[in-house]
């Protein structure tokens, strides 16, 4: 007889948002170099990209929905006039996707 695993998970994007920021937070440097324009934390754009998973969307989507929801700006400490374009949120899925490789 097989076990079923079921992972623990949430269906508050806003829920997921906070227990990201607070593990990237930990876990990742505050900016990439010391010569970026910090703009943006590495927890931030970490964050943006969980929840472009989390909703299955591509990257100019994530940006669109964090305009469209206060929360989630609250959450990140962003203000709707200064969101991360796409592009950001692509370079920085290749530069964090380089930090999980390297830890394993």
């Amino acid at each position: 007889m097989k076990k079923i695993m079921l992972r623990a998970g949430t269906r508050s994007p806003v829920a997921l948002a906070k227990k990201s920021m607070e593990i990237a937070q930990g876990a990742l440097p505050a900016y990439s170099s010391k010569y970026s324009k910090h703009d943006f934390t590495q927890a931030q754009l970490f964050t943006c990209l969980v929840l472009k998973e989390f909703f299955h969307v591509g990257y100019r989507d994530v940006v669109a929905y964090l305009q469209d929801f206060s929360e989630l700006r609250e959450v990140l400490a962003m203000e709707r006039h200064k969101l991360p374009d796409h592009s950001t949120l692509v370079k920085a899925r290749k530069r964090l996707g380089k930090v999980v490789a390297s830890t394993l």
